[in-house]
């Protein structure tokens, strides 16, 4: 038996054991053999047949399909990892997501920003830059440094690197840096290419820019990746740091980007 197949059909199992039938709309009782749903109360509330449904369980070579787990994780109000968990196991794409998230920045994050001296600053799903640190003000000068229009967009890291002309001048080794980050920010938004602001991002990019425009049509994909980063800063001159990316577990669209000098 597949492992996965295994683990999926005893998760479930689980789940059904935990899930209490006065929560559903059926009735309890003592007459009840075991806890929780029975197997044919599951496949009901997930819209299969109980045949199908103890297949699952029992780990059998049967197909689930995206819309049964869907279905699934909604009637038994699954958390977002025991969501994700359920569709890993079934080795389906989960259809929610790729649902725009909030892509606001939690302020503890601002606070933390705060009290890191090097360089620092979140990235937003499509790359926005949501937050930075006086450190960073003072790197990505003329950028970072400006003052905060509320009613602009927040500025974004693909438009500093592909449509403000300094910047070509300011990362060391442009073209093999823009290169890797098209990569990297394909790679990043693998799960979200169909969304409208994504769209509208790329078709903006390719338009202002063909050098965005041919590296993207190239479609490779990099995870992104810590490293040394070089920079020509227009006071400070040539300055190297090692750079340093972590997510937040709790807001996984969020990306803290930390600048060590090397």
């Amino acid at each position: 038996m597949d492992a996965r197949r295994k683990e999926l059909g005893d998760f479930m199992q689980a789940l059904r054991a935990r899930s209490q039938p006065a929560d559903f709309g059926f009735a309890s009782g003592s007459r009840r053999r075991t806890a929780g749903l029975r197997r044919e109360e599951m496949a009901q509330l997930v819209g299969i047949s109980p045949t199908w449904y103890t297949w699952i369980e029992q780990g059998r070579e049967v197909n689930v399909s995206a819309e049964v787990l869907d279905r699934m994780a909604r009637s038994l109000k699954l958390t977002r990892s025991e969501r994700a968990y359920l569709f890993e196991m079934a080795d389906r794409r989960d259809p929610q997501a790729s649902l725009p998230e909030d892509d606001d920045a939690a302020p503890i994050f601002s606070t933390l920003l705060a009290d890191i001296g090097v360089p620092a600053y979140l990235m937003g799903r499509y790359w926005d830059i949501l937050g930075w640190n006086t450190a960073a003000a003072e790197l990505f000068t003329g950028w970072l440094d400006q003052p905060v229009d509320a009613n602009a967009p927040p500025p974004n890291m693909l438009r500093f690197v592909f449509l403000r002309p300094e910047t070509r001048t300011f990362l060391i080794d442009w073209e093999i840096r823009a290169r890797r980050i098209t990569a990297e920010f394909r790679a990043d938004c693998r799960t979200r290419l169909d969304e409208p602001a994504l769209l509208r991002l790329v078709d903006e990019l390719t338009a202002a820019s063909p050098d965005f425009a041919e590296f993207w049509k190239q479609h490779d994909v990099l995870e992104r990746q810590g490293g040394e980063r070089g920079f020509q800063h227009p006071q400070r001159g040539l300055i190297h740091y090692q750079q340093v990316t972590l997510r937040p577990v709790e807001h996984e669209h969020i990306k803290l980007v930390m600048l060590q000098p090397a």
